[in-house]
């Protein structure tokens, strides 16, 4: 028995009081009012309701170490990432890892492995493999439903892996960017319960009028917490917090406890807020988390005060995981598996002839996963090269699963003026990414990734800077400073030679998901997210 005083913070009857708390066997078997009680704060743990651990770079476990720091006693995860180079073995390979730590992980079976035709992944995973998925405890939701026009189009894999969620009482997340009206309707009449990628209020409101639960999301690269937070007051019961995808730079500063604090800044009432980061999470995903209510298992977190929340203490199940700013474990070695096979590449072999007068060219823009499409001028016969001058650098994207030509386009809004970037982690297959100034640069930072399986890398001349992520080829077995360090390297050499994005890695790994508008390119070409359908690049 361990008894636990402080004041409480009651989620659900949303009442704050002194008190102690009983424990016993993990769950909190009392709670006693008590005048003479001191301590400090005491609250619900924190939930993030939607995020893919592999965009962390780390392992679930290594993950959960810098997570219960910043009060986070359970996530939500789609392991689509992992699954989509590796299949249910990496789903697998994450539900043991993270088993091994006290955070709660609620993994989800992906939907969209891969997530379309249009791209080449390392795995797929089918409606009679979603179907033995969803009937096992540890996997708790139908992950991200991406393939929105294929629930349009009532396609039949795609509806076979929605009516088994529905048969097995499984709640189904959504993937909807800028979807409205009658096809909106269609979307939410499918079963989809959740989406977090809405940019605008008008999205939201008319997401959230059809009975969906929209996720207020502040991750590296798309952030949209603070054109959406009014949804708090306004509809805190639809609503829920959560990163998505979360660079190590950023987890090693905080987590969900950041966005609850912003929330308070923004003069949001704290149990809207507590209901949008706990409350709401837990009853959507039927999670095994406490509320701070008698019966239920003791998670919960210790703060200093009610403005600044420093985290002091978090326990999970009755056991204390953090003191201050360290976890109380460590994170055991996952198993290595990976799945790397692309061909060497040469500069010649990113050699471009217009075959026309303008060209098509992906307009990346700050803060957003959402791309725009404009056209240039271009001399018709004759080699296009990168402009840093003009913004206008060459991307490329090559299968890593088997030796196939790159496919090549352009793109404005890196302002990178030397070298290149290359990395492994390319939403969602996975297939390596580069972006740069010239060919050499370019063919060198991709070979660079060769030498290791995978991971990050800058090429400028001479100068080489590697991260190596041999796990699947988008993870490393590394603490969560560490990986920092190198991450941090990396971005601070690529802001050196003047690139002017604030997540450039992180960015650039989304240039090849042809499922978020509007202009894409994957390892078979380049893409129209509109159309839905492949595009040429001179036109």
């Amino acid at each position: 028995m361990n008894i636990i005083s402080g004041t409480i913070v009651d989620p659900l009857a949303r009442t704050i009081f002194p008190g102690t708390l009983t424990i016993e066997s993990g769950r909190i078997s009392a709670i006693r009012k008590d005048a003479q009680a001191k301590g400090p704060f005491i609250l619900p743990g924190f939930v993030d309701s939607h995020i893919h651990i592999e965009s962390s770079m780390l392992t679930p476990a290594a993950f959960a170490v810098q997570a219960v720091a910043h009060g986070t006693v359970a996530v939500v995860a789609d392991p689509h990432e992992i699954a989509n180079v590796l299949g249910v073995a990496g789903i697998d390979l994450m539900i043991a890892n993270g088993q091994q730590v006290p955070l709660k992980f609620a993994f989800g079976a992906p939907s969209c492995v891969p997530a379309t035709p249009f791209e080449s992944a390392g795995a797929s995973i089918t409606a009679q493999d979603i179907a033995d998925l969803l009937q096992r405890n540890d996997i708790y939701f139908l992950a991200e439903m991406m393939n929105f026009p294929g629930v349009l189009a009532a396609e039949q894999e795609v509806m076979a892996k929605l009516a088994e969620a529905q048969h097995q009482g499984k709640v189904v997340d959504g993937h909807a960017p800028g979807l409205a009206g009658a096809n909106l309707q269609r979307y939410v009449q499918a079963g989809i319960s959740t989406d977090h990628e809405s940019t605008s209020l008008n999205e939201c409101l008319e997401k959230l009028a059809l009975g969906m639960h929209i996720l207020l999301r502040q991750g590296s690269s798309a952030k949209n917490f603070n054109t959406l937070h009014s949804l708090i007051s306004s509809h805190p019961d639809q609503c829920m917090f959560c990163s998505d995808d979360l660079k190590p730079t950023d987890l090693m500063v905080g987590h969900i406890n950041t966005m609850v604090k912003q929330a308070l800044n923004n003069g949001h009432d704290l149990f809207d807020i507590l209901q949008c980061s706990t409350v709401n999470p837990v009853r959507h995903y039927q999670l095994p988390v406490g509320l701070l209510q008698p019966g239920d298992p003791a998670d919960f977190i210790m703060v200093d005060d009610l403005n600044d929340l420093q985290i002091l203490a978090c326990y999970i199940e009755g056991q204390q995981v953090s003191q201050g700013k360290k976890a109380l474990f460590n994170a055991p070695q996952a198993a290595i598996l990976n799945n790397f096979r692309p061909a060497p590449l040469r500069p010649d072999d990113l050699q471009l002839t217009s075959n026309s007068s303008t060209m098509r060219l992906i307009e990346v823009e700050e803060g957003q996963l959402l791309t725009g499409s404009s056209i240039v001028a271009v001399d018709k016969a004759k080699t296009v090269k990168a402009d840093p001058q003009q913004d206008i650098l060459k991307i490329v994207v090559q299968n890593r699963y088997k030796a196939k030509p790159p496919a090549i386009a352009f793109v404005r809004g890196f302002g990178l003026q030397r070298g290149a970037m290359a990395s492994s982690i390319a939403h969602d297959c996975h297939n390596i990414i580069a972006v740069g100034c010239e060919d050499n640069d370019i063919s060198n930072a991709i070979n660079l990734l060769h030498t290791s399986g995978g991971g990050i890398a800058f090429c400028v001349g001479d100068e080489q800077h590697h991260l190596p992520l041999p796990l699947a080829g988008i993870m490393a077995q590394q603490s969560c400073a560490e990986i920092s360090q190198q991450y941090s390297h990396l971005e601070e050499r690529t802001k050196h030679h003047g690139c002017c994005l604030q997540t450039p890695f992180m960015t650039m790994s989304f240039l090849a998901l042809p499922v978020i508008p509007s202009l894409k390119i994957t390892d078979q070409g380049l893409f129209d997210v509109e159309s839905f359908s492949f595009c040429e690049l001179f036109n």
